[in-house]
C-alpha cells in the first residue's frame, strides 16, 4: 500500500510520491467543513483508487462525481508521468486486487496518450494487457471501452486484449464466464480483435473455434472431441430436466459435477427444482473457497448436514485458502454479519486472523483512533455490501491493537472513549465495543488521549468538521510518527504531510507494513517496481 515520501509541492513530476501543501487563504475545505489540504496529484489518485469501488456512492460524492475524478486524474498522469501511472494500474489489478479501478483505469490511460500523441512510456498495449487477469475481463473491458468511448475500438486496445486472451481463454474459464449475460461473449472478443491461438497451446485453436460455434450458432456447437471437460459439461446439461437431480445427488454425482465443470449457478439455473441440502452438498467439494464464503447462509436454509458443514469451515479457514483467495479482511466480517449461525462463527473468525497476518506486532506504546462518524456509517465498502466503512475500519483498528505490544483502542466522532480489549481475544468481539458517535472531530480526539505514545494511527474518511489548522496531529510532538489510513479516496485531506505524518489508502492490510519499514530507516515507495517502457 501507500505510504508517501515527502517532497515540495514544486516537485509534482518528481519521482516519488508527492507532498500536500500547507493551507492557505484560498485553501480547501473537508466536506465537513474543516480546514483541509490539497494532495498531491499521484497521492490523490493513489487514494482514490483503493478507497473506492467504481460507480459507487459515498456521503460526500456520488458514484458520478468520484468516477469522474478517477479517470480525469488517470487521463492527466498518463500523459505526465505513465510510468508511474502504469504501474499503479498493474498494482491495483494485482496486488491492490481491485478490478473494475484497474479496467476503467487502463481505458483512461490509453485513451489520453492517444489524444495527446504520447508515444513514451509503458506502451498501451502493455498497459491493457497487465490488469487484464480473469478471463471474464477482456469483454468487461470491451463493453466499458465501447459504452463510454464508442465502437471504435484502437488498434492498441485489440492488441492488448488478445495478449490476455491467449493467456486466459481454457476449457473451465469458457465454462465458468461465457454466459449469455455477458454483454461481449468470449465468440464477440474474438470477432472483435482477431486473437490467434497461442503457438504453445495446440488444443487452443480447437477451443476458439468452439467458442465462436457457440456465441453464432449455439444449437449445433460441438465441443472439439478431444476436450474432456467440455464434453463431460455437455452430458451433464443434456440429460433429461427429471434425471437430472436424481444423477445429481446420487452416487458419483459430486464426481460428475466436478468432471464437468459445473459450477453451483450453473447447477441452480439447471436443477428441476431448488437447491436442497442433496444439490448443494454434490456441489460443494467443487465449489472455490470464495464461492464457499457467500453461501454459507444458504448451506444454512437447505439444511446442509454437520458432516459437510464442517468440511466447508476446515476449507474456509485454511491459511493458504485465505491467502490464495486474496480477499480483504472485511469480507469474512461482512460473511459473518450474513450468516450468524453459530457453526460458523468459530472458522470466519479464524479465517479472519490469517487474513490480518501482515499485520506487524508494532513494539513500544501505539496509539490507534477509530473513525465512527456519520460518514463512516453511511458509506459501505461496496455496492454489494451491507458493510459498512465504520466495521471495516474497526477490523483493522482492532487487529492492530491486540498485535501491537501495548497499545490505546479509541473510538471518535464528536466525542472519543478508549475501546476495551485483552491480549488473545477474538478480532470479532472486540468489534462488538464500538459505537456510533455522531460528527467528526479528530484532532480533539488525539488531544484527549495522546499520552506519549510511539505513534499514532487515525483510520478515517478524513473528512473532519473541526480541528486545528495544523490537522489532528497538531498535539502530536514533531517527532512522534503520526499515521492516516484513508478509507474512502476524498480529495480534501484533513492534514499537511510532512517529516513523521504521512497517509495510506484501502482496505487492506499492506499499508501496515510500511509503519515497520518507515520506523526501521528504509526508504518508503509506492508498493511497485517500475513498469518497463
Amino acid at each position: 500500500m501507500l505510504v508517501a515520501p515527502h517532497v515540495s509541492a514544486a516537485a509534482r513530476t518528481a519521482p516519488g510520491p508527492g507532498a500536500r501543501t500547507a493551507p492557505d487563504t484560498q485553501a480547501p475545505r473537508t466536506h465537513a467543513g474543516g480546514p483541509a489540504f490539497a494532495r498531491e496529484p499521484r497521492e490523490e489518485l493513489f487514494l482514490l483508487a483503493v478507497g473506492n469501488f467504481v460507480s459507487q456512492r459515498t456521503f460526500y460524492e456520488s458514484g458520478a462525481e468520484r468516477d469522474e475524478r478517477y479517470t480525469r486524474l488517470v487521463a492527466e498522469l498518463a500523459v505526465e508521468d505513465p510510468v508511474w501511472t502504469a504501474g499503479l494500474l498493474r498494482w491495483l489489478r494485482g496486488e491492490g486486487n481491485m478490478r473494475t479501478a484497474s479496467l476503467v483505469g487502463a481505458a483512461a490511460y490509453v485513451r489520453a496518450r492517444l489524444a495527446a500523441g504520447q508515444g513514451g512510456g509503458p506502451s498501451n498495449r502493455s498497459v491493457i494487457d497487465s490488469v487484464l487477469q480473469r478471463a471474464d475481463e477482456p469483454g468487461e473491458l470491451l463493453a466499458h471501452w465501447t459504452s463510454v468511448y464508442g465502437r471504435n475500438v484502437p488498434q492498441p486496445v485489440k492488441r492488448g486484449i488478445a495478449d490476455a486472451v491467449r493467456r486466459l481463454y481454457t476449457s473451465r474459464s469458457l465454462l465458468k464466464y461465457d454466459t449469455a449475460s455477458k454483454d461481449f461473449r468470449f465468440g464477440d472478443v474474438l470477432n472483435l480483435v482477431h486473437a490467434s491461438p497461442d503457438p504453445g497451446k495446440p488444443w487452443q485453436g480447437a477451443l476458439f473455434r468452439y467458442a465462436l460455434d457457440r456465441r453464432h450458432h449455439p444449437d449445433s456447437a460441438v465441443p472439439p472431441a478431444s476436450d474432456p471437460l467440455l464434453n463431460a459439461h455437455r452430458a451433464l446439461t443434456e440429460l433429461p430436466s427429471e434425471e437430472r437431480r436424481a444423477v445429481v445427488t446420487g452416487p458419483g454425482g459430486a464426481e460428475r459435477l466436478a468432471a464437468g465443470g459445473m459450477t453451483w449457478e450453473a447447477l441452480a439455473g439447471r436443477l428441476d427444482g431448488p437447491m436442497d441440502a442433496a444439490a448443494w452438498e454434490a456441489v460443494i467439494p467443487s465449489m472455490a473457497s470464495m464461492a464457499l464464503l457467500r453461501n454459507l447462509r444458504n448451506f444454512d436454509q437447505a439444511g446442509v448436514s454437520d458432516e459437510v458443514a464442517a468440511r466447508v469451515a476446515a476449507r474456509i479457514s485454511d491459511a493458504g485458502e485465505v491467502a490464495r483467495s486474496r480477499q480483504f479482511p472485511f469480507r469474512y466480517l461482512a460473511a459473518h454479519q450474513h450468516a450468524p449461525s453459530p457453526r460458523w462463527a468459530a472458522p470466519l473468525e479464524r479465517a479472519l486472523s490469517h487474513s490480518l497476518a501482515n499485520v506487524p506486532a508494532l513494539p513500544g506504546r501505539t496509539l490507534i483512533l477509530v473513525d465512527r462518524s456519520d460518514s463512516m456509517f453511511w458509506d459501505t465498502v461496496s455496492e454489494r455490501s451491507k458493510l459498512t466503512r465504520a466495521d471495516a475500519a474497526a477490523v483493522f483498528g482492532a487487529a492492530l491493537a491486540l498485535r501491537a505490544q501495548q497499545a490505546d483502542l479509541v473510538e471518535f466522532g464528536w466525542s472519543s472513549a478508549e475501546v476495551p480489549f485483552a491480549a488473545g481475544e477474538p478480532v470479532l468481539d472486540v468489534l462488538k465495543r464500538f459505537h456510533s458517535l455522531g460528527g467528526t472531530h479528530s484532532t480533539k480526539a488525539v488531544r484527549a488521549h495522546y499520552r506519549e505514545h510511539d505513534r499514532v494511527l487515525i483510520v478515517t474518511d478524513e473528512q473532519a468538521a473541526y480541528h486545528d489548522a495544523g490537522g489532528p496531529a497538531e498535539p502530536v510532538p514533531a517527532g512522534i510518527p503520526v499515521y492516516t489510513w484513508n478509507l474512502a479516496g476524498y480529495q480534501p485531506a484533513h492534514g499537511p504531510t510532512g517529516p513523521h505524518r504521512h497517509t495510506f489508502g484501502g482496505l487492506t492490510d499492506g499499508a501496515f507494513r510500511m509503519v515497520g519499514l518507515i520506523e526501521a530507516g528504509g526508504h518508503a515507495a509506492w508498493p511497485w517496481t517500475a513498469d518497463p517502457a
